[in-house]
C-alpha cells in the first residue's frame, strides 16, 4: 500500500504542511516517489509519523524529538524534565483559571490586578496600575496585605476619590485637607502591617528596583498635587507614630501610596 503526502496526512490526524515541516526537519524519512514525480508513504513512514505526533502530543518540542530516540539515561532525563514542564504548566492553568473565576464572579475587568479583582472595579486607573507594578516587586504576602488594605470602607473610598479629583495645581487649603484626612489612614496601615516601615524582606527585587520602579511610576500615574498629598500624608503618618525616619533610605510615601 502506497499513500500520497494527503492521504498519509488525513490518516495520521495531520497536515500536508506539518507533514512536509517534519521533512524540512528531518525527523521524517523522505519517501521514494512515482514515476509522476509524486511522493509514495508506506507502512514505515505512516509509523514513523505517528510516533511523533505521539511525542508532540506528550508535549516534547520538535527539537528535542531525536533526544528520546535513543535509550538510556539521557531519553530518561528529557522525559523526567518534560513531566516537570507539564506539571509547572498545569499550575499555570489551573491558577489562570481561579482567577478567571474571580473575575466573572466579581464581574472585575479582565485586566484586573491579580487578587484584586473584588475592588478593582473601584480603584482609580493609577491605583490599579500600580498595583500591576507592584504584583512584580513585591511577593504573595506583601501583595495579600495591600489587599486588605484597600478593601476599605466607603469613607476611605471617598477620601481616595478626593485625591484622585486633585488638580495638579490645587490650593495648599486643599491639600493640607486632604493630608489630614489621609495620614491617620497611613498610620493604622503602618501600626497593622509593621513591615511597611521595612520592606527588604518582602521584595522580590533588588531594593534599588523597587525603588526606582516605583519612584518612576507614582512620577507618571499621579499629577505634582496628588504626589505632594500623599508623600505629605506618609510624613505625617510616621510622625504620629512618633517613627524615627532614615534619611537615607527616605521611601515610604511609595508603598503608602498603594494603601490609601
Amino acid at each position: 500500500m502506497a499513500w500520497s503526502t494527503s492521504e498519509i496526512a488525513d490518516i495520521a490526524s495531520t497536515t500536508v504542511n506539518t507533514v512536509r515541516h517534519y521533512h524540512r526537519l528531518g525527523l521524517l524519512d523522505e519517501p521514494e516517489r512515482r514515476f509522476n514525480g509524486y511522493k509514495q508513504y508506506g507502512v514505515r513512514h505512516l509509523v514513523q509519523l505517528l510516533q511523533i505526533r505521539r511525542l508532540v502530543e506528550l508535549g516534547l518540542p520538535l527539537g528535542r524529538i531525536d533526544e528520546v530516540s535513543c535509550e538510556g539515561e539521557s531519553r530518561q532525563d528529557v522525559l523526567r524534565e518534560l513531566d516537570g514542564e507539564l506539571v509547572a504548566g498545569i499550575e499555570r492553568l489551573e491558577h489562570a483559571r481561579a482567577d478567571l473565576a474571580a473575575i466573572l464572579r466579581e464581574d472585575a475587568p479582565a485586566d484586573a490586578p491579580a487578587g484584586f479583582e473584588s475592588v478593582s472595579s473601584r480603584l482609580p486607573e493609577s491605583d490599579c496600575s500600580l498595583l500591576h507594578i507592584s504584583g512584580q516587586l513585591y511577593d504573595a504576602h506583601a501583595m495579600a496585605d495591600l489587599r486588605r488594605m484597600v478593601e476599605a470602607d466607603e469613607a476611605v473610598d471617598r477620601i481616595g476619590a478626593q485625591v484622585q479629583l486633585l488638580a495638579p495645581d490645587a490650593d495648599e487649603a486643599s491639600r493640607e485637607r486632604l493630608v489630614r484626612l489621609l495620614a491617620p489612614i497611613f498610620a493604622q496601615n503602618l501600626t497593622d502591617y509593621p513591615w511597611l516601615r521595612n520592606h527588604s524582606e518582602h521584595l522580590s527585587r533588588s531594593e534599588s528596583v523597587v525603588w526606582q520602579t516605583l519612584s518612576e511610576a507614582v512620577a507618571e500615574l499621579y499629577n505634582p498635587a496628588q504626589r505632594d498629598v500623599l508623600e505629605r500624608a506618609s510624613r505625617a503618618a510616621f510622625d504620629l507614630l512618633e517613627t524615627r525616619i532614615d534619611t537615607e533610605g527616605d521611601e515610604p510615601s511609595q508603598a503608602l501610596v498603594l494603601a490609601r
